[in-house]
């Protein structure tokens, strides 16, 4: 559990970088900056950790088994972040990543923190209550914020394995947060 946490505490700390722009919407393009340099970062590390081999004990300790030889799942989050604080404006992207940065840690924290087809029901409630309640305190309005934390709870719920890689949340949640909620605040706006 010990290792749990720490993956966790690690995970939540990316919700630093976006509070800036929650703190000042005026320091966006330096957040996208931050996200997006973080990514290219996170591949290149990635990219000798797993062709080079470098070995620190930090991979050991915050990667799971089945990110060995796969891309680490903090590397997929800086990822989707990026994409999505570019792809997506600002009012959306903020509550996609910080649904990743908040809600993941919460629902790995209160299931297994194992590889699983399928959590239990009151994590998927959980996960679905936080991230509301992220959009929601965000401004976003009430039927996107839904179909935002219900984009983010499916995208946590599942992991599909393809050609033997597990399709990790840390790149699901955002990316599904973001589209459910543009597409939510582009066609159902004033519904109540």
């Amino acid at each position: 559990m010990a290792e749990e946490l720490k993956r966790r505490l690690v995970h939540a700390s990316g919700t630093l970088v976006p509070l800036i722009a929650v703190v000042d919407p005026s320091r966006w393009e330096l957040v996208q900056g931050v996200l997006v340099a973080g990514a290219v970062v996170a591949v290149l590390l990635e990219i000798v950790r797993l062709y080079v081999g470098l070995d620190w004990v930090v991979y050991d300790r915050l990667t799971r088994e089945y990110e060995q030889d796969n891309l680490a799942g903090y590397a997929l989050a800086l990822i989707s972040m990026g994409v999505v604080a570019v792809a997506f404006d600002q009012s959306v992207a903020i509550p996609a990543i910080l649904m990743l940065t908040i809600g993941d840690p919460i629902s790995g924290l209160l299931g297994s923190g194992e590889l699983r087809t399928a959590k239990q029901a009151y994590v998927l409630l959980t996960m679905f209550g936080v991230c509301l309640l992220i959009a929601a305190g965000l401004g976003v309005p009430t039927v996107p914020a839904v179909l935002g934390a219900l984009a983010a709870t499916a995208a946590d719920g599942l992991k599909p394995v393809v050609a033997g890689y597990v399709i990790d949340d840390n790149l699901t949640i955002p990316l599904a947060a973001a589209v459910a909620i543009a597409t939510g605040i582009r066609y159902l706006p004033s519904v109540v």
